[in-house]
């Protein structure tokens, strides 16, 4: 039985970034980069959904409070 694949994080990054260029098809770039076309959308939506959180609402960011800290 074999075990799955793991992929380093820098070569997933570069993939889901490929994937947002939209100048190859998915198959390219899964050739590409030996890995199943699948998973280059799920590391696409895993970037997009990760980067969202960035950019905030526009205000500034409230500090965590510890209550501990504060008695």
């Amino acid at each position: 039985m074999s075990k799955r694949k793991q992929h380093a994080p820098e070569l997933k990054v570069k993939v889901a970034l490929e994937v947002l260029k939209d100048e190859e098809t998915a198959a390219e770039l899964a050739s590409q980069f030996g890995v199943h076309p699948t998973m280059n959308h799920k590391w696409k939506r895993a970037l997009l959904a990760g980067t969202s959180g960035m950019f905030g609402c526009g205000g500034r960011m409230r500090p965590e409070i510890d209550e501990e800290q504060v008695k």
